[in-house]
């Protein structure tokens, strides 16, 4: 750290003004919660340049806490200038506690829900790449051995390491790992609740997931079901969260919530419920019709104590992106599905960073 001896201005002073900053989810100030200290103050003269490091570059507050920094040391008396820096190191939820960590990986997000046919692995496929968009580090799962859809979604040929053995392959800058790399396109998997288990585990700790750098998240797209892929996931390494996708309408609604309980008694926490296919507006006329029902799952949210962490519109170019291998995020993060996707993926962010402080005990006198 510089700092003039002439100058009124001191790391001290800079770091209680920053103290006033709260965590909106955490409750604490940034200073107490390690995310500035007086290494990352330099003061020269009535210039002051200040690092903050956040623990997702997804953080949904990011800009505004920078914005509201800068302010705080501008009303320092003697400060002309400053300048403030927004970072991020995304911290490990679970290590040493429950089960194995899987190498390499410092947080896992399982996607699940408890009906097929809501668009669960394509909410897994475009959260993940809304992740990486805002610069982690991710990885994708595909844990649906006996139906599994990713390779078909991120382009990735059905069957194309049959000879040469499963490994994760890079797409659209995520690790991606599922059965269907290996199998031949129509061969179907007939395997009873125990090799499904022994699948998930082996995807899970048998692939060098960090062998090229660590992973901020991986993202597990789970089977729909309470089946035993689930179980054997939350059993096989400690999940950071789950998120449950659904549809409005009731049938798909009341799954959710066997979902939700499932998860609980599993230990493993709800970061909230997701309401895909939402809604469509005509691209001709601009109606907006609610096709399945709307507003349910946040009524459902409510009743269960859960965050309604968002709604995904229903769009064409959704499902031709899954058919031709490029997610939306992909092909279009300017619209309103991938802006959809980008505000639920900080929102996830944003709890998985809770975990890892609910993990830890408090610093003294914080």
């Amino acid at each position: 750290m510089a700092q003039e001896k002439d100058s009124q201005v001191t790391a001290a002073a800079v770091l209680a003004a920053l103290s006033q900053i709260q965590d909106p989810d955490l409750h604490r100030d940034i200073v107490s919660l390690g995310f500035v200290s007086e290494a990352d103050v330099n003061v020269c003269g009535d210039n002051v340049s200040v690092k903050i490091v956040l623990t997702t570059p997804a953080c949904p507050v990011r800009e505004e806490m920078k914005k509201q920094a800068q302010d705080l040391i501008l009303a320092l008396p003697g400060v002309g200038h400053a300048e403030v820096t927004m970072d991020a190191a995304v911290r490990s939820t679970g290590v040493g506690r429950g089960p194995k960590v899987i190498e390499g990986v410092r947080n896992i997000i399982a996607v699940a829900s408890n009906k097929g046919g809501v668009g669960k692995s394509t909410v897994a496929v475009n959260l993940a790449l809304a992740l990486k968009d805002f610069g982690a580090r991710v990885g994708l799962l595909d844990a649906d051995l006996t139906g599994p859809n990713v390779p078909t979604m991120m382009g990735i040929p059905q069957g194309f390491q049959a000879d040469s053995g499963l490994a994760f392959v890079e797409r659209y800058g995520l690790r991606v790992a599922s059965l269907g790399f290996v199998l031949r396109r129509g061969l179907p998997v007939v395997w009873r609740g125990p090799m499904i288990g022994t699948g998930v585990r082996q995807l899970m700790h048998d692939l060098p997931w960090g062998a090229e750098g660590e992973l901020d998240y991986l993202i597990i797209d789970l089977p729909p079901g309470t089946s035993d892929a689930s179980m054997s996931a939350a059993m096989e390494a400690p999940i950071a969260g789950a998120v449950i996708v659904t549809t409005p309408n009731a049938v798909s609604l009341e799954d959710a919530v066997k979902a939700v309980s499932m998860f609980e008694k599993l230990s493993v926490p709800v970061f909230g419920l997701i309401e895909n296919m939402s809604y469509f507006v005509c691209p001709h006329c601009g109606e907006r019709t609610e096709i399945f029902g709307h507003g349910g799952v946040r009524e459902a949210a409510e009743e269960l104590g859960l965050d309604f962490l968002g709604e995904i519109p229903l769009q064409v170019d959704v499902r031709t992106g899954a058919d031709l291998g490029v997610p939306i995020v992909e092909s279009d993060p300017g619209s309103p599905v991938a802006q959809a996707f980008a505000a639920i993926a900080q929102k996830v962010a944003a709890k998985t960073s809770v975990q890892h402080f609910f993990a830890e005990p408090a610093p003294a006198g914080a």
